[in-house]
């Protein structure tokens, strides 16, 4: 522990480790940076050896679980620095990589075993993962195994665990799911509180600038050129988000470069590594990412999106300020975010000092076209002829003013202004209808061969005289054609001899019987 650097214990260890050495269960809440992983590293190691005992194969001793890739190869770095003398042994397991070697380690059997939830119930599955001899249980940071949804998975482990176990918790914050999972995993716990549930440090300077979305790139070059930033972590809130800030950052001349899930794991291990050594000025992540970002002398802490979740802002800005040091945090917030600066500032019951000068009022969101209140009418109106403004209003037409406006007089039936049109009176001799009469037509059954029955009786018959066409007014004198309305009839075929008739026959219900007509050619269905 000297060569480590430790020589006063943190007030989280000094209260947990008499505890933990009698086997008694613990409930831990301390922000990060406090020095948990010591809190109960040190006394599961000195348990562990103690009578010179080793894991059999095949079999885990104790189970830390960790959220995040980066925490869980923190924690078992921590363990194997810890326990550098005392030959127990370690491993690691988080999915991303290969299980060839963690599936050799689990047969030799393993003293510690640090695992992320997914890449050990996968494992579990497989057959490879047995777990009935465990001694020691921790939950490390399990606020946040809420948030990536790994509850279930953890329940799942629970379930193949011994009854008789020792069981620590430790998480940042309490929220009411955290504190029910822990009533359901521990027997009379200690519970130790370091600071109050979402407690911000003291020493950390806490500042927020009010800038539209579109200026927040270049904010954050300037405030990131600075002298005094000497190391600093970007938050944002998406991976792509990370990506695309990093890339801003490295066209402005910064050394940075982004950290989260989608990175493959050598790739993430060698940012960590380039940004602990100092060759990264910049580290754009996620919070997820970001659990397991353990580097001092983090100067700046600055939040590119504010959170939605208040607790994470107090995950985030416990970056820096660590080990009694001083720090800066930096919130960007554009007008969506003002609600999610009023929920962090209602958890830290404290307002965070406003730097700057407010540029995320000065645009305002340009209304969609065709969209809001008084869309249909502006529709209307511009089906019409109006102008119509991208808001949705009414334009003046400056042509109106060139031109005189058209009016319309009223119509009247009265004599119109121009000479009236003289037309001379048409003069139509009365018709005399006369009575038609119509010989009675005789309707014999309908044969193969036979001649169809003409429809509409006052068709002319084949030889006879041309009919009246009917309606209209009566005309002087003859008309060849009928109204307009009226079809022209084709000229009258010439007279033939009938076609032979063959004998009749009955229809049956082969055919159906035919229809008589009336005088005016319209069947009567009789």
């Amino acid at each position: 522990m000297r060569d480590s650097g430790y020589t006063t214990p943190t007030p989280i260890q000094e209260q947990a480790i008499p505890h933990l050495l009698e086997g008694r269960d613990l409930l831990g809440c301390a922000k990060t940076g406090t020095g948990k992983t010591a809190a109960f590293a040190l006394p599961m190691l000195q348990l562990l050896s103690a009578g010179g005992r080793r894991a059999a194969p095949n079999t885990v001793r104790s189970l830390i679980l960790a959220p995040t890739r980066e925490l869980a190869a923190q924690v078992a770095e921590s363990f194997e620095t810890y326990g550098r003398g005392l030959k127990l042994s370690v491993a690691v397991i988080f999915g991303g990589v290969s299980q060839g070697k963690q599936v050799a380690a689990l047969h030799r059997g393993l003293d510690v075993l640090v695992a992320t939830p997914g890449r050990l119930v996968d494992l579990m599955g497989q057959k490879h993962a047995r777990l009935g001899a465990v001694e020691i249980l921790v939950l490390d940071e399990a606020d946040h195994m809420l948030d990536l949804g790994f509850i279930p998975d953890v329940k799942r482990i629970l379930a193949t665990l011994p009854r008789k176990r020792q069981t620590l918790f430790f998480s940042a914050t309490m929220p009411p799911p955290i504190q029910k999972l822990a009533d359901g995993m521990l027997t009379n716990p200690i519970k130790i509180f370091v600071t109050p549930p979402a407690s911000t440090v003291e020493q950390i300077e806490q500042r927020v600038h009010f800038v539209d979305r579109a200026s927040k790139p270049t904010l954050l070059a300037q405030l990131l050129s600075a002298p005094e930033v000497e190391r600093a972590l970007v938050f944002t809130r998406t991976k792509h988000g990370a990506d695309k800030v990093a890339r801003r950052l490295v066209q402005g001349g910064i050394t940075a470069a982004a950290i989260h899930g989608n990175k493959a794991q050598n790739n993430r291990e060698r940012t960590l590594e380039g940004f602990r050594a100092g060759r990264l000025h910049v580290l754009v992540a996620t919070d997820i990412a970001a659990r397991g970002i353990d580097v001092d002398g983090i100067t700046h802490v600055v939040n590119f999106d504010l959170p939605n979740v208040p607790e994470t802002y107090v995950h985030r800005i416990g970056r820096t300020g660590r080990a009694g040091a001083t720090g800066i945090a930096i919130s960007l917030c554009d007008r969506e975010e003002r609600e999610f600066l009023r929920d962090i500032e209602k958890l830290i019951k404290r307002s965070v000092p406003v730097v700057g000068t407010d540029t995320s009022r000065g645009r305002e969101r340009a209304p969609t076209p065709g969209a809001g209140p008084g869309a249909h009418a502006a529709r209307e109106a511009r089906l019409a002829g109006a102008a119509i403004s991208p808001q949705g209003y009414e334009e003046p037409d400056p042509r109106r003013d060139e031109r005189a406006p058209r009016q319309h007089a009223p119509r009247s039936h009265g004599p119109r202004d121009h000479a009236p049109r003289e037309h001379a009176p048409r003069e139509h001799a009365p018709r005399e209808h006369a009575p038609r009469e119509h010989a009675p037509r005789e309707h014999s059954p309908r044969g193969h061969g036979g001649s169809r029955p003409q429809h509409g009786g006052s068709r002319p018959q084949h030889g006879g005289a041309p009919r009246h066409s009917g309606g209209g007014r009566p005309h002087a004198g003859p008309r060849t054609h009928g109204p307009t309305h009226a079809r022209p009839h084709a000229p009258a075929k010439p007279h033939s001899a009938p076609r032979p008739q063959g004998p009749a026959r009955s229809h049956g219900n082969s055919l159906p019987p035919p229809k008589h007509r009336n005088e005016r050619g319209f069947g009567t269905g009789v």
